[in-house]
């Protein structure tokens, strides 16, 4: 996919870094929320498949990719990122799509912020997830936090998880080599986004897609009957792949996104 028109910009939050990519386009916005242990460019192959109609923009969310780490991974750290770069690109409305995590941070902030969103495009974003305790992330603990001299070094310190992550290895400013997210980071921001929050799912009014992974996702199926039967005017669509659609089932993925957004 063509990504030529692609530009790398950044804005300061309080002495911290936020990096964003531009895909360009019209003046049809749509910010693009990445889940964990990924990143802004994740959504290259999207941006291709619904221009020249949505300038797709996406953030590297605190402490993924190119942005710095944040003092904190709470929700309200999340939406002030958002609305911080909603502020810095002079957009007063904007559709928002979101991933996982990306998510469920889009239709937070479209609960708080009803009047800045215009559409809402979530991809297994649960509206309740680890009330049992657990952490479904807890073994990135068992990932190399630190750096090495070479890129080489550092994919043989993953051992066993590095047909997982390699694609994650990143040079560092000051030339070693490591993750562009700190685990710990990862296991603290996965606590934190759990929670009951229908009242955030129910709680914005525009139109909204809800998209399922039929084949390992991480949303069950019932669930997801209740937040589209829950919601007004929002729309469930399964496609048969796992988690990660926009990945997986790339044609697929778009094709519901570009669908919805044209009637929205």
């Amino acid at each position: 996919m063509n990504t030529d028109n692609a530009k790398r910009s950044a804005l300061t939050i309080d002495g911290r870094t936020l990096s964003y990519v531009d895909f360009g386009g019209p003046d049809r916005p749509l910010l693009a929320l990445h889940g964990h242990m990924s990143e802004g460019v994740s959504f290259a192959d999207l941006a291709a498949r619904l221009a020249p109609d949505w300038r797709v923009i996406a953030p590297d969310q605190r402490g993924h990719g190119h942005s710095d780490r944040a003092a904190d991974y709470s929700r309200e750290g999340y939406l002030a990122d958002l609305q911080a770069l909603m502020d810095h690109l002079g957009l007063e409305r904007a559709a928002l799509l979101g991933h996982s995590l990306g998510a469920i941070n889009a239709y937070q902030f479209a609960a708080r912020h009803p009047e800045r969103v215009t559409a809402l495009v979530n991809g297994e974003g649960c509206a309740e997830l680890g009330l049992d305790g657990s952490n479904p992330l807890a073994f990135v603990l068992n990932l190399p936090e630190g750096t090495c001299p070479s890129r080489e070094a550092f994919v043989a310190q993953l051992d066993q998880f590095a047909p997982f992550f390699e694609s994650a290895v990143r040079e560092r400013p000051d030339g070693t080599w490591g993750l562009h997210f700190h685990p710990k980071d990862i296991y603290e921001s996965e606590d934190q986004v759990h929670g009951d929050h229908w009242a955030d799912w129910t709680g914005s009014a525009c139109p909204a897609l809800l998209i399922r992974g039929t084949k390992g996702g991480v949303l069950p199926a019932e669930q997801a009957a209740q937040m589209a039967a829950r919601r007004p005017d929002t729309r469930l669509v399964e496609l048969e792949t796992d988690h990660f659609l926009y990945a997986n089932d790339p044609v697929g993925f778009a094709d519901a996104v570009r669908d919805f957004l044209a009637s929205a």
